[in-house]
């Protein structure tokens, strides 16, 4: 695993969602793994967009589903999510989970084979044909990854659980592992994890990129209603830097190498080139933050069909955009 995987109840204490240093206001924020999806947040934190605008932000790694329940639990001011994530949290919930501000704007999954079969993904016949009876390394069971490729199965008229073998680990960095050994034939996953595996020779280039969806909410800040009613200042202030921090990745590639080498200096500067080329030919980022209620409906309909969730949602109870539309103005 690339970065510093942290244990959440060796980072939470009485002042992680609240508590102030040298006058700054700290906030932490729980992600369900370290990323080279996450650079706008990385970046706002390594340029100080953050502690122009009074806070202190430090970013825990969660894994498990543990970025979802730290927010619920109260050990995290805010998470780094898919909202369809933060959506199975809030049926029944007097202080449910809202997106505030777009980060990822693509499904930042791809699908990499360990053999040098060639496919045609755009054909569904032939993508349905090379899938079939092959054991996929797709992660937690419920995490956006593992939905994506049940919901892409199903779509090919496949059966996620007769047609192939799905291996379902709960820390996503096994992907990698599981297709070196043996264990799996594809894997999915996101960068650093592509070209790390194609660098040890593990896979091939992706046969298949979910980005080519569109545009889709993968990953959006989010934070409790409560703390939106009780501290919208402080929600704005986030907002206001981290829209800084994707207009910097979009305008400066240069400054996004520099921010991609500190948040992962084990990792080669070649590996985080080609890494940081795929990020910006396939889109990853959301140029404004907002969160349409057209996109939104996509992660939404991958639960559903994979059958994971089903009780609904409505686009004002999940999303406030609020603070992105006063700042854009």
């Amino acid at each position: 695993m690339l970065g510093i995987m942290l244990l959440l109840a060796g980072c939470a204490s009485k002042d992680s969602t609240g508590g102030t240093k040298d006058g700054l206001k700290k906030i932490v924020i729980a992600e369900p793994v370290h990323l080279i999806g996450y650079l706008p947040l990385y970046l706002a934190i390594q340029e100080g967009y953050f502690e122009e605008e009074g806070l202190e932000v430090e970013v825990i790694t969660a894994t498990g589903g543990a970025h979802v329940t730290s927010l619920v639990s109260g050990d995290a001011w805010g998470n780094i999510a898919g909202p369809d994530s933060n959506q199975m949290a809030n049926p029944g919930s007097s202080d449910p989970i809202q997106g505030v501000v777009n980060v990822v704007n693509r499904a930042n999954v791809y699908l990499m084979g360990s053999s040098d079969e060639k496919v045609d993904s755009t054909n569904e016949t032939e993508l349905a044909e090379y899938l079939e009876g092959k054991t996929i390394a797709a992660g937690r069971y419920g995490g956006s990854p593992n939905l994506l490729t049940r919901w892409l199965l199903l779509e090919l008229g496949l059966d996620p659980d007769k047609d192939v073998k799905l291996e379902e680990p709960a820390d996503a960095s096994a992907v990698v592992s599981l297709v070196e050994s043996g264990q799996a034939d594809i894997a999915n996953g996101g960068e650093p994890q592509i070209t790390e595996g194609i660098n040890k020779g593990v896979w091939n280039e992706p046969f298949y990129s979910f980005p080519s969806l569109g545009d889709y909410p993968y990953s959006v800040i989010s934070v409790k209603k409560s703390t939106i009613e009780n501290e919208p200042e402080v929600v704005e202030s986030f907002v206001k830097a981290m829209l800084k921090g994707l207009k910097a990745v979009d305008e400066n590639p240069d400054l996004a190498m520099e921010a991609l080498k500190k948040e992962f200096p084990t990792t080669s500067d070649d590996s985080l080139k080609a890494s940081l080329d795929r990020a910006y030919a396939d889109q990853l980022w959301s140029k404004d933050g907002f969160i349409s209620e057209e996109a939104l409906a996509k992660p939404m309909d991958v639960v559903e069909k994979t059958g994971v969730y089903k009780e609904g949602y409505k686009y004002d109870e999940l999303i406030d955009m609020q603070f992105v539309e006063k700042l854009s103005k």
